[in-house]
């Protein structure tokens, strides 16, 4: 394989190789379009995970806390507060799937004697954080939603030039080990932005921007620690057909890659149809009060998250061990599959925490062992951005479809009250994805 695609060229007056980490030891830089074979050290690896936390803990903050409790500063009324918290993040699934991949293949084809990814992943923070502050400061609904529009927007580009350095950087034998960090970082900021926001939540400037502000800090310390090689031109223009397939890998020419895009999207379908309706199933199915039932949703929470963290690291590390992710991917689908199934059947409060241990280990290992079956069926790595913004497309979709799909099936089928259809709806998702991961063949 050449270093560099027929309308990529690098550099070759900067470096040798390209643009050199600017904190920590000095890495060698990756020739564009290969395969590194040197194992990062533990350092670069801690990186990895402050920045994978780092876009994390200033999103979820938002779409987890602060926009609920900005909304209640803008109506008394709760049938209100809710429908502002609706209108508000609504906007923002729209720019997730839009600029995640509208940022990959920017980032791929950028001539910047910084790199390729460092300026979208540190510029994308940093416009993450302005437009938080526009929400803590909204006066409405409206600059409440364009902001979180705005930052949606921002921090995909710059999760996308994240994930694509993933890709420009690290060998085969460390893609299990660290996607499966990558997964910790992400349910553990998730965690982190819940405390924070108790902790800050008496001022909406703290509330929104504490989070945001960490989260620019980690994800700039990552951003200045990669080697990012230098492109020195694009021979073809960005046009419109470029803009267009920016948004598209063809499965047909790439069998494998469409496969993972798919086992992707249906378990991200399953796993949205199960998460989106926790408190529902606890009030309606189990017939908790509203107190009881936001205590059990938040432990079991915990469960899940914890199980999910222990089981993505010790996935990572098998999948490297005996060089196989395909089996470990499918058969963390099936078993999350069979855990939604059970849910359906649960009649207590125990039987909901045991069901979420069965998830959350099943979703951890899924998480860690599929991005590095993904590394393994790029299309093509010179282009890695593009590409991948492309299959982080498979997570934003379902997102958005799980709570309509669901919500029609509770109350067209199951009268509100039996979510036995919504559970068996998430069993065949997972197991379709799992069959669909096993025709995967570049992949063991």
């Amino acid at each position: 394989m050449s270093t560099a695609a027929p309308d990529l060229e690098v550099d070759p007056t900067v470096d040798p190789t390209g643009s050199p980490n600017i904190l920590g030891p000095r890495l060698r830089v990756p020739a564009m379009g290969i395969k590194p074979d040197r194992k990062k050290p533990i350092w670069y690896v801690i990186g990895i995970f402050l920045g994978q936390f780092g876009l994390f803990v200033a999103l979820m903050g938002p779409a987890t806390v602060s926009v609920q409790m900005k909304a209640r500063t803008l109506s008394d009324l709760p049938a209100e507060q809710a429908s502002i918290a609706a209108a508000a993040l609504a906007p923002g699934a729209i720019a997730a799937l839009v600029f995640n991949a509208l940022g990959g293949r920017l980032s791929d084809r950028t001539r910047s004697g910084l790199g390729r990814r460092r300026p979208w992943i540190i510029g994308g923070a940093f416009a993450m954080c302005a437009a938080i502050l526009i929400m803590a400061i909204a006066p409405n609904v409206v600059v409440l939603a364009c902001g979180w529009f705005i930052a949606q927007a921002c921090a995909n580009m710059a999760y996308a030039a994240y994930t694509a350095s993933l890709a420009d950087q690290l060998p085969d034998e460390q893609y299990g080990k660290v996607s499966g960090i990558v997964g910790i970082a992400q349910n553990s900021a998730i965690m982190a932005a819940t405390w924070l926001a108790s902790f800050f939540g008496g001022t909406m400037v703290g509330l929104f921007m504490i989070p945001a502000v960490l989260g620019f800090v980690l994800v700039t310390v990552y951003a200045l620690m990669i080697p990012d090689p230098v492109l020195k031109q694009n021979r073809y223009p960005f046009n419109v057909r470029e803009l267009v397939t920016s948004f598209w890998t063809n499965p047909l020419k790439f069998p494998d890659f469409g496969l993972a895009w798919w086992g992707r999207f249906m378990i991200i379908l399953a796993s949205y149809l199960f998460i989106s309706f926790r408190v529902l199933f606890m009030t309606n199915h189990l017939g908790l009060e509203d107190a009881a039932a936001a205590t059990a949703v938040a432990t079991g929470v915990t469960i899940y998250t914890v199980l999910s963290m222990v089981a993505g690291l010790a996935a990572g590390w098998i999948s490297d061990r005996i060089g196989r992710r395909k089996v470990l991917v499918a058969g963390s689908i099936l078993v999350f599959g069979l855990g939604t199934y059970m849910l359906a059947h649960v009649d207590s409060v125990g039987g909901f925490f045991l069901c979420e241990a069965i998830v959350g280990l099943a979703y951890g290992t899924y998480l860690a062992v599929d991005l590095a079956l993904v590394f393994e069926v790029l299309p093509d790595r010179r282009t890695a951005g593009k590409d991948l913004g492309v299959f982080n497309m498979a997570n934003a979709l379902p997102q958005s479809i799980a709570p309509a799909l669901g919500g029609m099936l509770l109350a067209r089928i199951g009268g509100g009250t039996d979510f036995t259809v919504l559970f068996v709806a998430a069993a065949i998702s997972g197991v379709i994805g799992a069959v669909l991961t096993m025709f995967i063949r570049g992949v063991k």
